[in-house]
């Protein structure tokens, strides 16, 4: 996937990678890549201040999905880490995955959990006009962009997040 942004400049295969993925999970609030550590920090926001015990309770059952989500598909994770901050009213989670053994369906199993746990107090940029078809669409996106990025070092270190309807990509 090739094409331009604002900058002018050529969108790479990783700017592609976090534009399908905010664009496919309004539950997302930001994304990284990390082309060095070959690693992907997801964050979502919850818009209250979560107790510790059910913290605890959410870390243990979202590792427990997604190391079942890997035995299932025969990989071993180098990386996944879940990470919680409370800032305000708010609780801010990130979720770092490694990019050789993530695919596109431990993502929607991610996006899932959280959406199901949290329920109504998960941030949510929704978008109606995106349909079933382009939902699918973006999923296979996602997936021939992961492949692209496994490996890559020369991409840059990206930052992406939505911003008043928009999808804003910053090379950090």
């Amino acid at each position: 996937m090739r094409g331009k942004y604002k900058g002018g400049d050529d969108v790479t295969d990783s700017m592609g990678l976090l534009i399908s993925i905010l664009v496919r999970y309004p539950e997302v609030s930001a994304v990284n890549f990390d082309p060095w550590e070959q690693m992907i920090r997801f964050s979502f926001i919850c818009s209250r201040v979560a107790e510790e015990k059910e913290l605890n309770e959410f870390n243990i059952y979202l590792m427990d999905c997604i190391q079942s989500f890997n035995y299932l598909e025969g990989k071993d994770a180098s990386i996944i880490d879940i990470s919680y901050e409370v800032c305000d009213n708010l609780t801010l989670f990130e979720i770092k995955r490694d990019v050789s053994t993530l695919v596109q369906e431990e993502i929607a199993l991610v996006v899932q959990v959280f959406y199901q746990y949290w329920q109504r107090n998960l941030v949510l940029d929704l978008n109606d006009a995106l349909i079933e078809e382009e939902m699918l669409m973006q999923e296979e996106i996602i997936d021939h962009m992961l492949e692209s990025v496994k490996g890559s070092e020369n991409d840059k270190y990206l930052y992406a997040f939505r911003e008043e309807g928009k999808v804003l990509v910053f090379n950090k």
